[in-house]
């Protein structure tokens, strides 16, 4: 109840409007993992799996059956009997009831019942696991979603790092033009600089705005709710390829392909069965009347407990149960090749994401480093501008290598992240 209650709290919190709003990571994954429709189907099929996993379902358990049958007819009777009684009577009316209650249950069937049900037990493990795997990517996607909007913010501080430089440099020609030091040529170009960056501005945060729309949709919340994200990327740097590789056999998509392996297995078992004699125990209660107002017969009735055994030997039809058998092995033979292609292209992610994950860490020391050297040249140019030992050119030189710096740290800082998240995730280990 409690932590309904916290759901409910976070969701109303996130609707209001106010850039007070901080979203974090642990509360737009709670909020996901609430609202995801795709999650509740999921829920759906493992809690319909979860009911037919009953001995019943399989044919094992017993079947009482009830009949009543009332029929009245109206009819034209015409009898010569041997004792030389001649009966003719038109529009006779008579009755017939029938009452009844039959159980029975199955002894024997090649064992189809059995296979049958753990056909149904493997099918709910299933689809266990298939909730697993849809818990997993839900997980990647919001973090995915979360990280690239403080990725976008991230480019925005730079922009704004950029913009202030480019008010300095406007601030200082403007007070050499007022002195006569400077011309209107400088005055011109320091201007454009400045505007092309405020619409850079602009055009940021247009695209940050489309990366929380994006988010919201994730979060199955209104996409023009007003979210704050105040975070910085870190990044786990202890993942090792070989870690990773020998967990993926509990990635819960590739569980689930073992477990079809096996459920097609079982259903082996269960078309064979079919070619096995089926043997069930009947037994009931039934009282039947019949009565008819003319005839030989006036009043018929009989009621009374009836025991029996059937048994139903198949012999021949067509070769159908035969062609069903194939078919259930090619089945086999297909669920294990589909566990085959899944390995092989889960094991290629796996090497693809950590040569990304691995490269982009050996740069991300490099591009630090540039950054701050970038930064501080673009100060020095200011100052040198300041006291005329620059060009307007050097410092626009000095912002454009600022600003690629900027922008490379970023996006490495996310390559790594983005990386790590799909490794984690390949390995079922993504967690908060």
């Amino acid at each position: 109840m409690k932590q309904t209650v916290l759901y409910v709290f976070l969701i109303l919190l996130f609707l209001q409007s106010g850039a007070q709003n901080i979203l974090q990571l642990s509360d737009a994954v709670n909020i996901a993992l609430k609202n995801s429709l795709e999650l509740q189907l999921s829920k759906n099929i493992v809690e319909a799996n979860t009911v037919l996993n009953n001995y019943g379902v399989a044919g094992g358990l017993p079947l009482v059956t009830g009949s009543l049958t009332d029929n009245e007819q109206i009819s034209s009777i015409n009898q010569k009997l041997n004792s030389g009684v001649n009966i003719t009577r038109d529009a006779a009316p008579s009755n017939s009831f029938a009452l009844g209650v039959t159980g029975s249950i199955l002894l024997y069937n090649g064992t189809r019942v059995v296979a049958a049900k753990a056909r149904l037990a493997a099918l709910a493990g299933q689809s266990e696991q298939q909730l697993n795997a849809q818990i997993q990517n839900i997980l990647a996607g919001v973090m995915v979603g979360y990280y690239d909007i403080v990725r976008q913010q991230s480019y925005m501080k730079t922009i704004d790092k950029s913009i202030d430089a480019s008010y300095q440099q406007l601030k200082i020609v403007q007070t050499r033009q007022a002195v006569g030091l400077a011309n209107n040529a400088d005055l011109f170009q320091a201007q454009i600089d400045l505007n092309a960056l405020l619409q850079t501005k602009q055009s940021q945060q247009l695209i940050i705005g489309q990366a929380k729309a994006e988010l919201l949709r994730q979060l199955t919340l209104n996409p023009d709710s007003a979210i704050s994200i105040q975070d910085t990327i870190i990044i786990d740097r202890q993942l090792l390829l070989e870690n990773v590789l020998s967990k993926l056999n509990k990635n819960a998509d590739i569980t689930a392909a073992l477990d079809q392996i096996k459920i097609n297995g079982l259903a082996v078992k269960e078309t064979g069965a079919l070619r096995y004699p089926s043997i069930r125990a009947t037994t009931g209660y039934s009282f039947i009347r019949n009565k008819a107002a003319a005839g030989q017969i006036l009043l018929n009735q009989n009621y009374g407990p009836s025991l029996g055994i059937s048994v139903g030997i198949p012999i021949y039809n067509g070769s159908v149960y035969k062609r069903q058998l194939k078919v259930a092995e090619i089945n086999v033979s297909n669920a294990r090749i589909d566990e085959q292609i899944l390995m092989r292209d889960y094991s290629a992610q796996v090497i693809k994401f950590f040569q990304s994950y691995n490269s982009t860490i050996k740069q991300l020391e490099t591009e630090q480093q540039n950054y701050t050297l970038s930064n501080q040249l673009l100060e020095l140019a200011l100052q040198r501008f300041q006291f005329k030992q620059a060009t307007i050119v050097d410092v626009k030189n000095a912002q454009q290598s600022f600003e690629a710096s900027g922008y490379r740290l970023v996006n490495l800082n996310y390559a790594a992240k983005t990386a790590e998240i799909e490794l984690k995730r390949l390995a079922n280990e993504l967690s908060l």
